[in-house]
């Protein structure tokens, strides 16, 4: 059994980081809290806490997109989780395989 806890006693909610097992490419960043995290490993797929609806959403589930868990990481301060994924779908809910295609350029300085 895995313990859980020992990954939320800084905060209840941590972020997750969910890189694609195959390419390494980083896919997404989502929160996770104890259930969600309980709920991945338990399902071999990719549950998070939606900061914005306040509750918990299983990444696919409506959308088909689903992240298989491959493995997963924790930092060196065990804060923050690396979550190496096979993904079904694009990962950003724009249609975008990644949810970082934003490229910052050197001109998009405001002043």
């Amino acid at each position: 059994m895995i313990e859980i806890k020992k990954y939320f006693e800084k905060s209840k909610l941590i972020p997750a980081i969910v890189q694609c097992a195959e390419t390494n490419e980083v896919l997404m960043l989502a929160y996770m809290n104890e259930l969600s995290l309980s709920k991945t490993f338990e399902s071999g797929y990719t549950w998070f806490w939606s900061r914005s609806r306040g509750e918990l959403w299983n990444k696919g589930q409506t959308s088909g997109n689903t992240q298989k868990v491959v493995e997963i990481f924790a930092d060196c301060d065990l804060d923050t989780l690396l979550i190496k994924v096979e993904p079904k779908g694009v990962a950003c809910h724009t249609g975008s395989r990644s949810c970082f295609f934003n490229k910052i350029e050197e001109g998009d300085k405001s002043e």
